[in-house]
This record gives structure tokens, sequence and C-alpha cells, in this order.
């Protein structure tokens, strides 16, 4: 790629980036008062996370029995209110588990 094409594409996604974030403070300039629209906004976030990481949960290891082991073992530890740390190295070693089980059964 060109030095000139990749600045050009850099341009671009820049401001395409700064007009994602900046167009609501322009749009909206007092405080919205509808209760609706703020509850909808207060959840925005988490669904759009959920959304980009449950698929990942189920694309990201050899198999969705161990895909759903990790999520079974993250979901009870979070439940738990666990740390962070835990709750990840928890499933991520549920995962292993699962995929080293269903290795030696030939099941994988």
């Amino acid at each position: 790629m060109e030095l000139k094409t990749f600045f050009l594409y850099l341009l671009l996604m820049a401001g395409s980036t700064y007009l994602i974030r900046v167009l609501p403070f322009v749009a909206v300039r007092g405080r919205i008062r509808n209760r609706f629209i703020r509850s909808f906004l207060y959840y925005i976030p988490y669904a759009v996370l959920t959304a980009m990481t449950i698929p990942a949960i189920f694309t990201a290891t050899a198999s969705v029995v161990s895909a759903c082991a990790g999520l079974a073992v993250a979901v009870i530890l979070a439940l738990q209110k666990r740390s962070l740390t835990t709750v990840a190295l928890a499933s991520c070693l549920a995962v292993y588990l699962t995929e080293l089980i269903m290795t030696w059964c030939g099941l994988l």
C-alpha cells in the first residue's frame, strides 16, 4: 500500500470515528429528562458488549462443548461475585480441561 493511500484511509477513519463520538454532544445540548431514553442509553454499553462477546465465546475454542463449559464456569463465578481475574482464569482452565478430556476420549 502506498503511503499516500494509507494516510487517506487513516484520515477517513479518524474523521468517521470523531464524528460518531462528537455527534451526540452536538445533537443533544441539554440534559435528557425522558426516563425511557435515559434508561435506554444506560443499558446500551452492556447490550453491545454482550452482542460482541457471546459470539466470540463460541468461536474461540475448538468445540462448542468446551465453550459452553467455560461460559458456565464464568457465569457461576460471576454470580458469586468473584474477581474478574478469577473468573477469567477459571473459565480458561475449564475450557482447557474440557478440550483435554475430549481429546483423550477421541471426541475432538
